[in-house]
């Protein structure tokens, strides 16, 4: 299986690199651990729905966890 960037870790690179911007190790370890996270949950939420027979399309899982918190 082929090693993906995450979204977190292209971010920060591309701020180094377009910027010179370094996260401290703390900030970034952080962010990295939240994403992680978020990927783990979605993840299992899609398995579980699956069992159940509740599919959702990716789009409508996003709307309805993240839309709710003021995010686009």
């Amino acid at each position: 299986m082929e090693n993906k960037q995450t979204p977190i870790e292209w971010l920060t690179e591309k701020l180094r690199i377009e910027f010179g911007f370094v996260f401290s190790n703390n900030i970034f370890e952080q962010a990295k651990e939240m994403e992680k996270q978020q990927i783990i949950n979605s993840y299992n939420s899609g398995c579980i729905d699956t069992l159940k027979d509740e599919m959702k399309l990716g789009e409508q899982y996003y709307n309805e966890t993240f839309k709710q918190n003021g995010n686009k």
